[in-house]
């Protein structure tokens, strides 16, 4: 693949006529030969360089240029990011190649008699000289500069004198700044009275017109194509392309119900410029943070918007690293979100193709968060919420790492906290045992001495009785 800084250094060549236009159509042919992704997105940007170059040099070399670039957007058998930049490419045609029109005539300082066109083609044998590329102190430096400055007169057709006296005049005007450095410390504020002043305005006047712009040319058009052709128009300021994409969400998200209309314009701007991609990632970001502010039905339509842009991989699917599934970093609203952002997915994907997708190598570390594996109690967190949400096919691999991950050892504070509970609760019952036994010993002790005073005072009434018999026998017998 051709290197880009490469690319960069043939046009700057051409542009300057040091190199002749026949090597940039073969570049041009080398690079549409067997188009892929790369190498037409390449010839695009090499084209809208050189276009104007070339249009003037050699308009039917150019016009076989782009006759081949109509052929490969006949054949569809590229993205349709890049089919979308060849059709940007044919507009830029159509307008004269705005703002590359080659050197300002302001610079274009040689005669073309004077200037000496290198002839080389892309299979010709080069010497490279690769001792260019080593550098070698010059004894003669003095005297080499001295010549350039020579030619560069001559070629410039500037005289002696004029030089002179620029170069005295420069001297001069920078020893007074030297001299008067300390003394324009306190006439700060006069010197700039004499400049120009640009005042910034705080307001934001210019973002809220551009908001609103934006807004109406959303909202009166007809289909997602007018309306894009439209916005493309506005000519956006760099840096504020972000306020286009944040105003997408928020028409999406005040509709009743989601309009694919959003998401479609959504997904041509990402198509045309991978820096709507990067920017609707942010967006992602700063909505998911804040989606406890929505309400039930526009937090629904925002997750049908990035649910779609995800589907038609127009966004990076890099944005679920945002995404902590968790009991603890979860709310009620975002685990709404999740659950409508995956149903939907799986709507338009298909389980099987999302639970592909979820299962890449190369993204498993921005899906460590959905899919955590780090504590059994977040994988049946999540296991738990895939399964309720009727997406269970999706926690296959984390039910598997669930059979084999090692289960944690309890907290030193819990098991000191039980084991002291433990000791207190035998202490408590060996003394109420030993208490126990204590009371049933005195108290058989007891029973005991009361049975046997009991049984010796019926002994002893008995032999009472006993004697008494024998006395009344006695005093009979001797009546007798």
């Amino acid at each position: 693949m051709t290197n880009l800084s490469s690319i960069a250094c043939l046009f700057i060549s051409l542009f300057t006529q040091l190199v002749h236009e026949l090597l940039a159509l073969e570049l041009l042919t080398v690079l549409l030969g067997v188009p892929t992704n790369d190498s037409v997105e390449v010839a695009i940007e090499f084209v809208k360089e050189c276009g104007f170059t070339l249009q003037e040099l050699t308009p039917q070399g150019l016009h076989g240029i782009f006759e081949r670039f109509r052929g490969i957007l006949h054949e569809g058998e590229i993205d349709k990011r890049t089919q979308f930049m060849i059709e940007g490419l044919f507009a830029f045609r159509k307008g004269g190649f705005e703002g590359k029109k080659g050197v300002p005539e302001e610079l274009d300082l040689v005669d073309e008699d004077d200037q000496i066109v290198h002839e080389i083609g892309l299979d010709d044998d080069m010497n490279a000289q690769p001792g260019l590329d080593v550098f070698k102190e010059d004894p003669e430096f003095q005297e080499n500069e001295r010549r350039y400055a020579d030619i560069r007169r001559e070629i410039l057709g500037e005289s002696s004198s004029e030089s002179g006296s620029d170069s005295k005049s420069g001297s001069d005007s920078d020893s007074e700044s030297s001299s008067s450095s300390g003394e324009a410390a306190g006439a700060g504020t006069a010197s700039r009275g004499d400049q120009r002043v640009e005042i910034a305005d705080l307001t934001e006047t210019n973002l809220v017109n551009l908001r609103r712009t934006i807004y109406l040319t959303i909202m009166s058009s007809l289909d997602f194509e007018e309306a894009g052709h439209k916005l493309m128009k506005m000519n956006i300021p760099p840096g504020a392309e972000v306020e286009l994409c944040t105003m997408l969400v928020e028409c999406c998200s005040q509709e009743r119900t989601f309009l694919r209309y959003y998401g479609l314009l959504a997904q041509r701007f990402c198509f045309i410029n991978q820096t709507y991609a990067t920017l609707f990632d942010e967006v992602f970001m700063k909505q998911y943070s804040t989606i406890h502010r929505l309400e039930t039905n526009k937090l629904r339509n925002v997750a049908k918007f990035f649910a779609h842009l995800l589907a038609t991989d127009a966004m990076s699917w890099t944005c679920l690293a945002y995404i902590s599934l968790t009991e603890e970093t979860t709310t009620s609203s975002s685990r709404i979100f999740i659950k409508i952002l995956f149903q939907e997915l799986s709507e338009a994907l298909g389980l099987k193709q999302l639970n592909a997708k979820m299962q890449d190598p190369a993204m498993h570390e921005y899906f460590q968060g959905v899919m955590p594996k780090d504590e059994p109690r977040n994988t049946r967190f999540s296991i738990n919420f895939f399964t309720s949400i009727g997406l269970g096919g999706l926690t296959d691999d984390m039910r598997e790492w669930l059979k084999t991950a090692p289960k944690h050892a309890p907290k030193r504070s819990r098991s000191s906290s039980s084991s002291s509970s433990s000791s207190s609760s035998s202490s408590s019952s060996s003394s109420s045992s030993s208490s126990s036994s204590s009371s049933g010993s005195s108290s058989s002790s007891s029973s005991g001495s009361y049975s046997s005073s009991s049984s010796r005072s019926r002994s002893s009434s008995s032999s009472r009785s006993r004697s008494r018999s024998r006395d009344r026998r006695r005093k009979r017998s001797r009546r007798r």
